[in-house]
């Protein structure tokens, strides 16, 4: 399938007719941004996430957990959304309706990235190529732009007194429990948490299907690490070939296209500056400045080959500097070809220890773990042992705060007790203190570890994005004995349904033959559709058209010989099989056997 706008519509009109994915409540007229899988949409969701849990849970040994969608805002203010969480908003004065500013610059200007663009740049770009409203027609210049946050409120319980948020990421929830998850580590780096559930970000404009939605799946890995002594296990992956389209490719392309724009050339057909490089290339080359993140680019490459991405349709793409989160010190998209546009599907990001130490420092609890040294070690260590005689007469309901400034400034800046009196800060009060009032000394300890705040290296997938893509990159038209064909080339793991079953009549008992044989094939733990409406020919047109890679039709010699006709969707291949070796035939195709070796003899 070609990317172009038919195409799109094509997939979305298939998506609606056969069951994928269609608008929610569009019986009272339908919401922007909300979206229902239907039959075969939830079982393809359903594989895919089975497909990436196997993957990136079960094989990597990472443990997961399902926590709740609605936090306290308190979460929200410690990680940074509150104040941090917006996207680019324009309200057309004559009609009303608001546009995210980047995207309306994206769309008109041909600009990448427009997101990355600071507030004031983007209005001088909608000035500059007079851009309009998309809804209808009028001028945008001179029209300020503002931040737009994306956050859902609610309220925990009746009444306003505990506001929350519904989560606009899954990661929350995992940071939020560390202190409790580490136990179940036994406090042993590195390890990692998973989850798979919905988060909600209230988009300005939605658009493009499940492109760009209010309510959305995300599969998110948070693999916590010591970053002094924790390494990716590199050699695994350090032969994987990735295409890779760095910063500093993304900004010379800009700037040729600039050039080419201005002396009126047309601009060269290139490959977008992607830069094959192996994981150790990119690695010793300093292309993918964090090794973490270049074992997972290398890990995830063979499974998104797994669930039916066309590598010739795919890239990873490093952010710019304007881009990057607040969290994160580096960061690459996974990103698809879709309709001519890359679009995002994972971001593959190192956060550091930003969310921890920032919950560490708002929550009421320890987000360190211990690291033991090999053998213990003597240090010396201010310490201080305030007369409590004296802060408390002296400055009241100050001391206890005035008592642990002085602890923390002596592990800071020992030299800070040098003189004669020690000044702390209480909120925003300095306090003068006799040193010998404080306590303070410095004494040699015997230490056998330290606390240390972990740093966090996250995948994080867009389920609804990924079947999107996996729909997209499987729409396959050609034809059969003559007649037009169009099916869905999936993987046969995440096919819907595994295998259709046929009775090439509905009467000679061909029928309950057929029946029997669904039956102990559902039975054996495949997914199964029992069809006896209409030519043979149009069932099996049924069938390829929501991407069921085996079909099964039972005719007169079945009932001789004990063996049907097992077809293969992408070939049309058809051979005889006999029907007690149906399950574990069409087991082990779906386990990824090729259809010529397992359907042999």
């Amino acid at each position: 399938m070609t990317g172009s706008e038919s195409d799109g519509e094509r997939l979305a009109e298939l998506a609606k007719r056969r069951g994928f994915f269609f608008q929610a409540s569009e019986s009272y007229g339908g919401v922007a941004g909300f979206y229902v899988y239907g039959p075969q949409g939830a079982s393809l969701k359903r594989n895919l996430e089975d497909a990436w849990r196997d993957r990136y849970v079960t094989r990597e040994g990472h443990m997961e957990i399902d926590a709740p969608t609605v936090m306290p805002e308190a979460v929200f203010e410690a990680s940074g959304h509150l104040d941090g969480f917006d996207d680019m908003i324009i309200e057309c004065p004559e009609c009303g309706e608001s546009h995210r500013a980047d995207h309306l610059v994206e769309d008109e200007t041909g600009i990448e990235e427009a997101e990355s663009l600071p507030i004031a740049e983007v209005e001088a770009i909608i000035a500059e190529n007079d851009l309009v409203c998309p809804s209808c027609g009028a001028e945008l210049a001179d029209v300020p732009v503002s931040e737009f946050n994306l956050m859902f409120g609610t309220n925990i319980g009746p009444g306003s007194s505990a506001p929350g948020y519904l989560r606009p990421e899954t990661a929350q929830g995992i940071f939020v429990e560390f202190p409790r998850l580490k136990e179940y580590a036994r406090g042993k780096l590195p390890f990692g948490v998973a989850q798979i559930g919905e988060a909600y970000r209230n988009e300005i404009s939605p658009r493009r299907a499940l492109i760009r939605v209010r309510e959305f799946t995300q599969a998110e890995l948070e693999h916590f690490v010591d970053p002094e002594t924790d390494e990716p296990p590199l050699h695994r992956v350090e032969d994987v070939e990735l295409p890779l389209y760095s910063a500093a490719d993304q900004e010379a392309s800009a700037e040729r296209s600039s050039a080419e724009q201005s002396s009126g050339d047309e601009p060269r057909d290139e490959e977008g500056g992607i830069e094959y490089l192996t994981v150790r290339e990119a690695v010793d080359e300093n292309v993918i400045t964090s090794d973490w993140v270049a074992f997972y680019l290398g890990l995830s490459l063979g499974w998104y080959e797994r669930i039916g991405v066309d590598m010739d349709r795919f890239r990873f793409r490093q952010h710019l500097p304007g881009e990057l989160a607040h969290y994160a010190s580096d960061c690459w998209d996974a990103e698809a070809e879709l309709g001519g546009n890359w679009v995002e599907v994972t971001g593959f990001a190192y956060r550091s220890d930003y969310d921890l130490s920032k919950h560490a420092a708002h929550a009421d609890d320890d987000f360190t773990v211990f690291r033991q040294y090999d053998e213990p070690i003597s240090v010396e260590r201010a310490t201080v042992d305030p007369d409590m005689s004296y802060l408390g007469p002296e400055f009241g309901g100050a001391a206890a705060d005035i008592a642990e400034e002085l602890a923390s400034l002596a592990a800071e800046d020992r030299s800070a007790f040098d003189g004669e009196e020690v000044v702390v800060e209480v909120d925003g009060e300095a306090y003068s203190i006799p040193v010998e009032k404080t306590g303070f000394a410095v004494r040699e300890v015997t230490e056998s570890g330290e606390h240390i705040t972990p740093h966090v290296v996250e995948p994080s997938f867009g389920v609804g994005r990924l079947l999107y893509t996996v729909l997209d990159h499987a729409y396959r038209e050609d034809e059969v004995d003559g007649e037009p064909r169009t099916y869905l080339e999936l993987p046969a793991e995440l096919a819907p349904t595994t295998v259709g079953v046929f009775p090439l009549m509905s009467k000679d008992g061909l029928d309950d033959a057929a029946r029997d044989i669904a039956e102990t094939l559902r039975a054996a733990g495949l997914t199964v559709a029992y069809d006896d409406s209409g030519a043979i020919g149009r069932r099996y047109r049924r069938q390829d058209e929501i991407g069921t890679p085996y079909c099964v039709t039972v005719d007169y010699e079945s009932l001789e010989e004990d063996t049907v006709t097992l077809r293969d969707r992408d070939s049309t291949e058809q051979v005889r099989v006999p029907v007690a070796d149906l399950p574990e035939r069409i087991a082990a195709l779906r386990a990824g056997a090729p259809f010529d070796e397992v359907t042999e003899g």
